[in-house]
């Protein structure tokens, strides 16, 4: 019998916690425009969704983030496209129903009223994307200014907004999901093994096990790899608070408290994992209460449940336009299988279709250089099939 090959080190959250880069791993890119839209009158609402918009610019990028996830999880692309090249794009970030600043209503969550929540937020006075929802019948196209891109259960509201949105579309980049959840075992055996992400076990456990699911075990332990924002140069962005912090000595994230000197700089951590622990942490421990396990049980059974048939899927391609669509697979996504890109792929037929040997759940962070650029040439194909480059 082969040996097992060992586990990569995933740094425990008490170490984290006393890292100087600690209070400095969620940044504070000071968004251009913000606030909460009412949506889901009619549908178990209203209940309010948080969107922020960061940039200026004319191509308009619109970020889904995935299951338990805070919009601050595209910080890179944030950073990125709404800050650096702020004349260029204006981006789009939302908590999706559930998580961060957005309600969480206590009823049945479905990918399909994620993705309606969407569009009336796109809709909406203050953001103003969309010329109005439900979108008026037109005898002529309207016009495609929305660039979107999402990854995981994000990638499945992403393509039930494409159902609604298609001819509004400019480009779709759906990265590390599915058509619906398959599974070589049971669907509850699929569904209990995403539940113990968070299930009582240390939270040392917890987040050790994301990890190594999330990411690609070799990326895991390589030096922090991250493009700091420095708040002398980058437009928009204010220096981390120098913050009290708790470092944890048990397995519930309690103990002696820290204080973290960091001259008003953004910092570097030992390990790319460690970066992810801390950022874990900072979901975790928010003191006002955004993330909860409500909130992530009702996200995960959206995701469970969601299903577009290859008609469907086919139908939305067609309607969007092929060579508008970049679908992307990981062959080390430990969340969802490489089985799930190859089978939307085949469904679908995108103008790009990448399954990306060694590559894990989260490109928009373990390759988020690459991903960028990935994302300018899918907004730069949109701009100029609409003659706007």
């Amino acid at each position: 019998m082969a040996p097992k090959t060992p586990l990569p080190k995933v740094p425990t959250v008490a170490e984290t916690l006393k890292h100087p880069a600690y209070a400095t791993a969620t940044w504070d890119l000071v968004p251009d425009r913000k606030g909460l839209v009412p949506v889901a009158e009619g549908r178990g609402g209203p209940f309010k969704i948080s969107w922020e918009i960061h940039g200026v610019g004319p191509t308009k990028i619109m970020f889904i983030m995935g299951l338990g996830g805070f919009r601050s999880a595209w910080q890179r692309q944030t950073l990125h496209f709404g800050h650096e090249r702020r004349d260029q794009y204006s981006v789009l970030l939302i908590d999706n129903r559930g998580m961060g600043d957005s309600d969480k209503p206590l009823m049945r969550y479905s990918t399909s009223d994620m993705a309606l929540d969407i569009a009336e937020v796109l809709a909406s006075p203050e953001v103003g994307w969309l010329p109005s929802w439900p979108l008026p019948p037109s005898p002529s196209a309207p016009a495609r200014t929305l660039h979107v891109v999402s990854i995981s259960m994000g990638g499945m509201i992403a393509q039930e907004l494409a159902v609604l949105l298609a001819e509004s579309i400019s480009s779709l980049s759906l990265v590390c999901t599915a058509a619906a959840i398959e599974n070589t075992t049971s669907f509850a055996e699929n569904m209990a093994q995403r539940a113990s992400l968070i299930l009582p076990k240390s939270v040392d456990r917890t987040v050790a096990d994301a990890a190594r699911r999330i990411f690609a075990p070799s990326w895991l332990e390589l030096p922090d790899d991250v493009h700091l924002p420095d708040p002398a140069t980058t437009p928009n962005c204010n220096p981390p608070a120098v913050a009290t912090t708790t470092a944890s000595e048990g397995s519930e994230g309690k103990g002696r408290k820290v204080e973290q000197e960091n001259s008003g700089r953004y910092l570097k951590f030992e390990s790319n994992a460690q970066r992810f622990v801390a950022q874990e942490m900072h979901k975790r421990l928010d003191p006002a209460g955004r993330f909860t396990i409500r909130g992530f049980l009702l996200q995960l059974i959206a995701a469970g449940w969601h299903h577009k048939s290859p008609a469907q899927l086919s139908d939305m391609a067609d309607r969007v336009g092929r060579d508008r669509i970049l679908v992307m697979h990981g062959t080390e996504d430990g969340m969802i299988s490489v089985h799930h890109g190859r089978k939307l792929i085949e469904y679908m037929r995108p103008g790009k279709g990448f399954i990306v040997e060694g590559m894990g759940h989260a490109p928009l962070v373990e390759r988020w250089e690459w991903f960028n650029g990935v994302i300018e040439e899918q907004c730069r194909l949109g701009e100029r099939s609409d003659g706007r480059e």
